[in-house]
């Protein structure tokens, strides 16, 4: 009686929610306790500060007096979801660096990507905005190709440990300019680029796509100090597969059945070898003697006129061309990441072949390897095509005689 005299209906109650809050309390404590822990600091601390432990809100506790007492402490994702067990290969032993974001680029990356060719890119430019959206977009693709890492900044140093340095940066020419004018202007962007690009990747196959192809291939040579087989100009590697569609279509065949080369320079005065184009082992020059000469009742020398036409046309009709090149630089970077040695005509020092004196840079088919350029076919020429390979070696050093590379 006296007991419950004390504890009145309204006094239970107090004392027994007292002991529940005590209780309750003291088990999370011992809890938290236990499982609780220090997390590492993130880059967000420094925006959010370091109480990691802070309530999400008033929604989050919002609820029981037990549910008030818990503080939620966030774990760290990354380290509760993944157990290191070696630090990741930063850069993969097939690295492509592409040096400039502009149409010819992006055409290289889509190749190299596309056909799962290589599975790490860096691509790095001048033009910060263009760079982050043309990287943005090749990322956000990543499941649809394969997964692969892809980099990019204006800084030179994500282009460390490549494999292959495709360099298509460049400016186009202004209206008026001469062509010494561009050519100086081109090399004035690869005095600042090529050293950084060689000090990153000195062990690198530097491959040139910007024009003048053959000038810009020597530029590179003499500035970087690397071994020649290293640096590989795109030269006439495009010309010819343009060589063998028109003779292809003009015969109604499939263009890879053709067998014909183009040498020199990649330009006006490139030089057809029609004493070498065959389809099947069949020698044209067996079937019409003068093939390619003016005294050919067919007129297949025009062929070629139409070949230097042809870039410019296309540059013309949708104000730049990048699908067929972007191919064709990929198709030697192949050749090199591969180890194929396969035979292809592209820019290198020509200097002692078919009596050429000058330190100069002409397109004649080399195999290629993961080292560069591995032989240069003795080539074997009529008089004719070595007179006109003799012209197109003079009017590139008429124009590399006057270049001044000093930086």
């Amino acid at each position: 009686m006296v007991l419950s005299s004390i504890l009145s209906k309204s006094t239970l109650s107090i004392c027994l929610k007292n002991l529940i809050r005590v209780t309750s309390i003291a088990a999370i404590d011992s809890i938290r306790s236990q499982y609780t822990r220090a997390l590492p600091p993130t880059v967000l601390t420094k925006i959010f500060g370091s109480n990691r432990g802070k309530p999400f809100g008033k929604d989050a506790t919002a609820g029981s007096d037990l549910q008030r007492a818990v503080n939620f402490v966030s774990p760290c994702l990354r380290e509760e979801l993944l157990c290191k067990t070696s630090e990741p290969v930063r850069d993969c032993c097939h690295k492509v660096t592409i040096v400039g974001a502009g149409m010819v680029g992006v055409a290289i990356a889509n190749s190299l990507l596309f056909q799962r060719i290589t599975s790490h890119i860096a691509m790095v430019d001048a033009f910060p905005k263009k760079l982050e959206g043309e990287g943005m977009d090749f990322v956000h693709s990543s499941i649809f190709i394969g997964d692969p890492k892809i980099e990019y900044d204006t800084d030179f140093c994500v282009t460390s440990n490549s494999k292959v340095v495709a360099l298509c940066a460049g400016v186009r020419p202004i209206k008026g300019e001469s062509r010494l004018d561009l050519v100086q202007r081109n090399t004035e962007i690869l005095k600042n680029i090529i050293p950084s690009l060689v000090n990153y990747s000195p062990n690198a196959v530097f491959v040139i796509i910007s024009n003048p192809v053959d000038i810009l291939a020597w530029v590179t040579w003499k500035l970087s100090g690397l071994p020649v087989h290293q640096v590989i100009g795109s030269g006439t590697h495009l010309d010819s597969a343009r060589f063998r569609y028109l003779i292809a279509d003009r015969l109604g065949i499939a263009p890879s059945s053709v067998q014909g080369l183009i040498i020199g320079e990649h330009g006006d005065s490139m030089v057809p070898l029609w004493s070498g184009v065959n389809v099947a082992g069949v020698q044209f020059r067996d079937i019409i003697p003068n093939i390619g000469l003016e005294t050919d009742d067919e007129r297949w020398h025009e062929i070629v006129k139409e070949v230097v036409k042809l870039g410019p046309m296309v540059r013309c009709l949708k104000g730049y061309s990048n699908t067929a090149i972007g191919l064709s630089a990929v198709d030697i970077i192949i050749a090199i990441l591969r180890n194929t040695q396969a035979i292809i005509p592209v820019s290198t020092l020509v200097q002692g072949h078919h009596d050429v004196r000058h330190e100069m840079f002409l397109s004649l088919p080399c195999t290629i390897g993961e080292n560069g350029i591995t032989n240069i076919i003795r080539m074997h020429m009529t008089e004719y095509e070595k007179k006109l390979f003799q012209v197109s070696a003079n009017a590139v050093y008429d124009i590399q005689k006057k270049i001044n590379i000093k930086t």
